[in-house]
């Protein structure tokens, strides 16, 4: 018999989605310190409470969004992407007392531009430095 070293895929996934919430609590970090109009008040709760009420609201209302509004994204060359992703963050700042987006013209469009860039390099980052250390990867 033997043992295996690589954990189940119930596990796998359970410790992809912590290390995503995780990216996310950081990029909503460096999001607000960039962004003036966005503030997260809690400290380091505040970041994880945020980023995964973000992340319900971007898998529940964010999908069905998507699906809606897929003729403007394509007609738009994926710039209303942008317009969705600041109506789900205005979403999760109505729903949080730990968010605090001021105008959502202006604020929010930049921040969910932000938010989505600094989101990709923190998981570009993370997947160099797994491949680095697993070149199996």
């Amino acid at each position: 018999m033997q043992v295996e070293d690589t954990p189940s895929p119930g596990w796998s996934l359970a410790l992809g989605l912590l290390v995503a919430w995780a990216l996310l609590a950081v990029a909503f970090a460096v999001t607000s310190w960039v962004i003036p109009g966005m503030d997260v008040s809690g400290g380091f709760w505040g970041y994880v409470w945020v980023s995964a009420l973000f992340g319900l609201v971007n898998a529940i209302i964010g999908t069905i969004l998507r699906i809606l509004t897929l003729p403007l994204v394509l007609l738009t060359f994926g710039l209303f992407a942008v317009i969705v992703n600041a109506l789900l963050l205005s979403i999760t700042d109505a729903l949080s007392s730990r968010l605090t987006i001021d105008d959502f013209w202006w604020t929010a469009i930049w921040a969910a531009l932000v938010l989505a860039l600094v989101t990709l390099a923190l998981q570009l980052a993370l997947e160099s430095l797994l491949r680095r250390g697993n070149p199996a990867l």
